[in-house]
């Protein structure tokens, strides 16, 4: 009879699911009304933001690169949007196609410098950070209201689950777009090419791949990510503000890794940064069911868990480096 043998890109996967569900076990338990429904969709809409930008990161990791625009793209889009709307006057179903069009090329333009130009993603990504972030704080210093009825109406729009409970725009989009990252990362070309990339650049050109086109589709992506997200973030608080979502492309690189993604690429699941993004939001809820923890404690928590992952990360690369 034989044994199957757990495969050692499956087992960060793993570990973070199980991370997952014992938070979530030893929150219901120590806090009554914790695992009602109402708390979990306030879940999922709450960490809305994080997971949509995350699940465009999770691409540009697993290619072997990484993205610092993340943050500045959502506050940038966030207060582009109150303006086309507050003072040009542009209809929102006008000017929200034309966002995520003007996202999505300048993603294109950052993995083409990446790619034909072979300049650190590092470098490239953070001149985009800096730019994203510059053309907010020009177009407004002060946040702008987001009053058009389209909007509102938008903000408002609830699908029902039972119970009197509803998953918001914000939750219902973040789902949405993992079951397109999940289609795109494992059942098309596009995917494996990504995971082939990260896998080993070198191997993937000289099996003829399309590295060029699929590395600028990558940067595409994840802005296209952003952009998307900064949208579900002005719908959320129904303004824009460039200074919104300082330091989110740090979550989202957390909520990657957290979720199994190795750094060094090729390695990964979408549904592993899934879970990365309800760990980090179990662990902000509960802090605030706790109610007498600082806030910051958030932060302590993810830099232990991030850790923890890192060299989990580190120590199965070493097995297999030993075994070849």
């Amino acid at each position: 009879m034989t044994r199957r043998r757990l495969n050692r890109k499956h087992i960060p996967l793993l570990a973070t699911s199980l991370v997952c569900l014992l938070l979530y076990g030893a929150a219901a338990l120590r806090y009554p009304g914790f695992a009602t429904p109402s708390v979990f969709v306030n879940l999922l809409a709450d960490n809305a933001v994080l997971g949509v930008a995350a699940l465009g990161m999770t691409f540009v990791i697993l290619s072997g690169g990484i993205d610092l625009s993340v943050g500045a793209v959502v506050g940038c889009t966030g207060i582009l949007l109150a303006t086309m709307v507050d003072r040009l006057h542009i209809h929102p179903a006008l000017a929200i196609p034309i966002l995520l069009l003007a996202g999505t090329v300048f993603g294109a333009g950052m993995g083409a410098l990446v790619r034909w130009f072979e300049l650190p993603p590092f470098l490239v990504t953070l001149a985009g950070m800096l730019l994203a972030r510059g053309i907010g704080f020009v177009t407004s210093l002060e946040s702008v209201p987001l009053e058009h009825p389209f909007l509102v109406r938008l903000a408002g729009v609830q699908l029902p689950v039972g119970g009197g409970v509803g998953l918001s725009l914000a939750a219902l989009v973040f789902l949405g777009l993992f079951a397109v990252s999940l289609h795109l990362s494992q059942y098309t070309k596009f995917g494996r090419n990504v995971y082939a990339l990260g896998g080993n650049s070198v191997s993937a050109m000289l099996m003829g791949l399309p590295c060029g086109r699929t590395t600028v589709l990558i940067y595409a992506f994840s802005t296209f990510c952003s952009t998307l997200a900064g949208i579900v973030n002005s719908l959320y608080t129904l303004s824009g503000n460039a200074s919104a979502a300082a330091g989110l492309e740090l979550d989202a690189i957390a909520a990657v890794v957290i979720g199994g993604t190795l750094l060094s690429g090729g390695v990964g699941h979408i549904a592993g940064t899934v879970m990365g993004v309800l760990i980090l939001g179990i662990i902000q809820t509960t802090i605030t069911f706790e109610g007498t923890l600082s806030s910051w404690w958030t932060k302590i928590a993810i830099g232990v868990l991030l850790l923890t992952f890192i060299l989990l990360q580190r120590f199965i690369q070493s097995r297999a480096t030993a075994k070849s």
